[in-house]
């Protein structure tokens, strides 16, 4: 073991003697004779102790951090009765000798306090008792009772709160254990608080017991055996019991105030001058209307100027002063908080668990494109957030926030599309120049570079911005480079729809439904279907950008289908049909839903292809290579022929096909969607375009 160790285990030993040893000496005053000149010694440290407890009551931050108080009032309340008896004894046996027979600070307060009257004295001592028992004892024995009661009620709450945080991970086991402690302490404290003021109570009742023992026993011994005349054995024994009372009874008032302090503080934080002073400070309006009252009294006839009219210019001050020093704190406050934010950020981007983060969504420019948005970062944030406001409500979840950054390892007018780390898109554009759509059309008569628009893959040309009315004049619709990066960024995460929805997003979208859908969640998670299993549904529904804003009507379908379905193809399939209403109201055109159906060749075809088990349940597509070729370039050369139409539509086939078809359509034209029959609602107009034959 350490040197240090040895010589703390040893302090810690003398401590505890001494302290043993102190309790011990108070007992034996009750039972030893004890001179005078220790009397004094004793009663000096009860008024020094007294005024330390007080003190320490004064300064603390909260109740607990005096915990130790009720057994400190118990100590400090038996040495005073100890005391007190010791001077009882030293008074009937020695009283007859005068008023310094029990000490010097007891002579000293008969003669300083009372006046070296005694009827002064006890009409004092009357009324600090009084004042003791009545007012400050009674009033925190009430606060000690309602503070021990309502704590102990609160107390399985707080439990359950801390057990709460525990479980969500926002606190770890040993703040939990830290949080539990300081709820037994505050439950322990209280309640021995609600106990420790009957000691001031009951010192009180034994202090007018011994006054009026000594005086009514001293006028008898000194009248008896001592042969006093009765005037002056009244005078001398009054004096010197009332001045023992007094002793006694002074730091038993500042005690008392100690322990009213202590409890009143309830759930207040800081110093009682903060508290105190802090919250009456904190309203400059009532320390004006309480100035203006002191000068109207300073007016009054009768009344004494002076010191009305120096309280109302002392109220005036403050109330002047108190406004400036609370702005010049929250300016402080707020400086203090921007340098700890920064600071906290600079810490994070140095730090190495920072650079493990990926965002959801990036848009990394090169050099000179950077430069140019950034001068318009207010334009372009507001054109992001309308880009994203408009996806919530087409598509029913927020998407992720969108990071713009700078690099110099890509091409100067570059930029690139990250989805979660991964370069998904990028392409060169030309900030100040115009992008003109061809299509299949005319070019413009204006020189230019040829490309493909890089959303949708059409053939495009650059121009410069001084020919723009010209090709306006040509029946063309030029756009700007920021409208272009824009309408390429919108793309690609509509695109990426099914990898920006989070597990927290789905988690989000459900805490929002109505309580009844809630509960119909509890029914189906996990019995039927797991919440991975939830979430796998909902982003196939939007890798074919299908909403999923009516979450609740989504829901519903999956309830119906679950127990009988475990694949989640199985399960979007049934969805899509209970959403039927949804699906053809989004992808109709005026009301009315374009439709270019599989020719009966290749109805029959896929149907062959699919090979099912015993209960009819698709579990192979098996079909020859051959024909999905030939499916491919006939049913690209019939898409593009639509297109050309500029028709929105949609491509139907047999419900069970359906997935199979997508699947070989998507890799042609990704953006296309493909029903079955049973998606097409009750009371839709369809107008067919053809067939893929």
């Amino acid at each position: 073991m350490a040197t240090s160790d040895v010589a703390s285990l040893e302090r810690n030993k003398s401590r505890d003697i001494a302290f043993a040893g102190g309790i011990v000496c108070i007992l034996a005053i009750l039972f030893l004779p004890i001179p005078a000149f220790l009397i004094d010694i004793g009663l000096a440290l009860s008024i020094a102790l007294s005024v330390l407890i007080l003190m320490v009551a004064l300064w603390i931050q909260k109740p607990l951090e005096f915990s130790a108080f009720p057994t400190v009032l118990l100590i400090v309340t038996l040495l005073r009765l100890a005391l007190g008896i010791a001077t009882t004894r030293l008074i009937l046996a020695n009283g007859h000798q005068g008023v310094s027979a029990a000490g010097h600070v007891i002579s000293g307060f008969s003669q300083f306090v009372m006046s070296g009257d005694f009827v002064i004295g006890l009409v004092v001592f009357i009324i600090l008792i009084t004042v003791n028992f009545l007012v400050i004892t009674k009033g925190a024995t009430r606060i000690a009772e309602v503070g021990a009661r309502f704590t102990l009620d609160a107390i399985p709450g707080k439990q359950m709160a801390i057990d709460a945080d525990l479980s969500a991970g926002l606190i770890d086991d040993k703040e939990a254990q830290q949080r539990r402690r300081e709820l037994e302490e505050e439950s322990a404290f209280f309640g021995s608080m609600d106990g420790a003021s009957k000691f001031v109570r009951g010192e009180a009742v034994a202090s007018l017991i011994t006054i009026a023992v000594n005086i009514f026993g001293g006028i008898i011994i000194g009248v008896t055996r001592h042969g006093m005349p009765l005037a002056k054995a009244a005078d001398v024994f009054t004096k010197l019991s009332v001045g023992d009372g007094l002793v006694a009874q002074i730091p038993a008032l500042v005690v008392s105030l100690a322990a009213g302090l202590l409890v009143s503080k309830g759930g207040t934080r800081g110093p009682a001058e903060q508290a105190v002073l802090g919250q009456l400070g904190a309203y400059p309006r009532a320390l004006i209307v309480a100035s203006a009252l002191m000068f109207v009294f300073a007016l009054v006839p009768g009344l004494p100027l002076v010191p009305f009219t120096g309280l109302g210019l002392l109220l005036g001050f403050v109330a002047y002063t108190i406004p400036r020093r609370l702005a010049e704190q929250k300016a402080a406050a707020r400086a203090k908080a921007e340098v700890d934010a920064e600071k906290g950020r600079s810490d994070a981007r140095d730090s190495v668990k920072e650079s493990l983060k990926t965002a959801e969504i990036e848009l990394c420019l090169g050099k000179h494109l950077a430069v140019q948005l950034l001068s318009s970062h207010g334009e372009l944030a507001h054109r992001v957030s309308k880009m994203r406001r408009k996806f919530a409500q087409q598509y029913g979840f927020v998407v992720p926030d969108i990071k713009l950054s700078d690099s110099l390892t890509i091409p100067p007018k570059s930029y690139q599309v990250k989805i979660h780390g991964t370069v998904v898109a990028s392409q060169e554009t030309r900030p100040g120049e115009l992008l003109v759509v061809l299509g299949d059309g005319p070019v413009p008569d204006v020189p230019g570079d040829e490309i493909r628009e890089p959303a949708f893959g059409m053939k495009a040309m650059w121009i410069s911005d001084a020919y723009a009315n010209e090709v306006k004049r040509e029946g063309f619709n030029p756009v700007d480079s920021n409208s272009v990066l824009l309408t390429h960024l919108s793309e690609v995460i509509r695109n990426n729809l099914p990898h920006l929805l989070s597990y927290k997003d789905m988690r989000a979208l459900l805490d929002r439904l109505d309580p009844e859908y809630k509960r119909l969640i509890d029914d189906i998670c996990p019995s039927q279907i797991s919440y991975s299993g939830l979430q796998a549904v909902l982003k196939l529904l939007l890798a074919e950008r299908v909403s999923i804003r009516n979450l609740h009507l989504i829901l519903e379908a999956i309830a119906e289908i679950a127990p009988h379905a475990r694949r989640s193809e199985q399960v979007v399939e049934h969805v899509r049909m209970r959403i039927a209403q949804q699906i053809c109201g989004d992808l109709a055109e005026g009301g009315v839903l374009n439709v270019l159906r599989l020719g009966n060749r290749w109805d029959l075809a896929f149907h062959q292809s699919l090979k099912r088990d015993a209960k009819g349940d698709v579990i192979e597509f098996d079909i020859d290579p051959r024909l999905v070729e030939q499916f491919g370039t006939e049913a690209s050369e019939a898409i593009k022929q639509r297109m050309k139409e500029a028709h929105t539509f949609a491509v139907v086939t047999a419900p069970d096909a359906r997935p199979y078809v997508r699947m070989i359509i998507e890799r042609l034209f990704s953006t296309l969607p493909v029903l079955s029959h049973l998606e097409i609602a009750r009371g839709v107009e369809i107008k067919s375009l053809g067939t893929i034959s």
